[in-house]
C-alpha cells in the first residue's frame, strides 16, 4: 500500500527540516513542491506532497500517517 502526506509550512529552514526529517523516515518526494504567497500573515508559504510504501495492511483513517 501507498500512502500519501502533504506537508506544508512557512518557506523557512523548519519546512526544510521538516521534509528532510519525513526523507529520512523513508518517505519519497512526490510532485514538485508548491508555494504561494499568503496574504494575510504576508509570507511565503509552501508545500511537498511525499508518499511511503508500506506493507499490505488494511487502511485505518483513525491511524496517524507517520504511524505506518
Amino acid at each position: 500500500m501507498v500512502i500519501y502526506r502533504f506537508l506544508s509550512g512557512d518557506d523557512d529552514s523548519a519546512f526544510c527540516h521538516k521534509v528532510t526529517k519525513a526523507l529520512s523516515e523513508g518517505w519519497l518526494l512526490y510532485g514538485e513542491p508548491h508555494y504561494v504567497f499568503d496574504a494575510a500573515a504576508g509570507k511565503m508559504r509552501c508545500g511537498q506532497a511525499v508518499t511511503k510504501e508500506v506493507a499490505d495492511q488494511p487502511y485505518d483513517p483513525d491511524r496517524k500517517l507517520v504511524d505506518y
